[in-house]
């Protein structure tokens, strides 16, 4: 009772306090619009390890075959230590390829919106570049380059120069005419256009391309660690999946997911905290 009695005077002070009621209000609404954006995803995951489990447990698939998620945790839980060193030379190749694919794709965005010229020539090359399978491109870069870390993150730069051009490109086409116009009447030079109108124009759509190319980073990593065989997550999977060990390519693939969800959310919080 003299607990019930000593909240019902703290929520009193509460209510007395300006702007308290509002607060409190707005952090129930913060809860709640969380949960219902988090619980769909979270019912759908466990459906699924459900459905999965019912179909080993069922048809008695081996593990050889298909590991039951249990087996899978355990396997994660035994060989972290390995996943998270192998996460980590992942995540450098993929990080080092997509900062280097965002600087050269947005400078050659720049280069062409400037000049028609360059938009001409540069552009079919940056297309041929993409067309070009990763898998047939890597073996000549480590050839050239050797297996080093530098020589994967190139193959991640080669992925994500496309969608970071093209993306960068489109949105400085995409500054309101209006706006160009009105910062002409007053003698702007083009640098301050260029950063105060263009940039934040085309910030929606430079976003949107960096989502694109911090996936495309992962795929590019792990397809170079698939052809130079020496570390990261994409060595693993190859390893323990060429020795039949099923259970602990599962639990690569688990961690590698978790990488490259990551990897598409650091684009996310940065469009949040640096547009909205």
């Amino acid at each position: 009772m003299i607990d019930e009695h000593a909240d019902r005077r703290d929520g009193r002070r509460l209510e007395r306090v300006p702007g308290s009621r509002d607060v409190l209000e707005g952090s129930r609404t913060a809860v709640r619009g969380l949960a219902r954006r988090l619980l769909p995803p979270i019912v759908v995951f466990v459906l699924l390890l459900s459905a999965w489990h019912g179909v080993v447990v069922y048809y008695d698939v081996p593990t050889i075959v298909l590991p039951s998620p249990a087996e899978v945790a355990a396997t994660l839980a035994e060989t972290y230590p390995t996943l998270l060193g192998d996460a980590a030379v992942t995540a450098a190749t993929a990080g080092i390829g997509l900062v280097a694919g965002t600087v050269v794709g947005a400078g050659l965005a720049f280069a062409m919106i400037r000049s028609r010229r360059a938009a001409s020539t540069i552009l079919p090359y940056v297309v041929a570049l993409r067309i070009a399978p990763v898998i047939a491109i890597a073996p000549l870069l480590f050839l050239w380059f050797g297996r080093g870390v530098p020589a994967r993150a190139l193959v991640v730069t080669t992925l994500t120069v496309f969608p970071i051009t093209i993306a960068t490109l489109d949105g400085l086409r995409e500054t309101p005419e209006s706006y160009l116009e009105l910062l002409r009447t007053v003698d702007a030079s083009p640098t301050a256009v260029f950063l105060h109108v263009r940039i934040p124009a085309a910030a929606p759509s430079v976003f949107a391309g960096l989502k694109i190319a911090a996936t495309l980073s992962i795929i590019g990593a792990v397809v170079a660690e698939f052809v130079t065989l020496n570390a990261g997550l994409g060595y693993r999977v190859f390893e323990t999946a060429a020795f039949l060990r099923t259970a602990e390519t599962y639990a690569a693939l688990v961690v590698l997911s978790l990488v490259g969800i990551g990897f598409y959310l650091v684009p996310v919080a940065l469009e949040r905290v640096l547009w909205h």
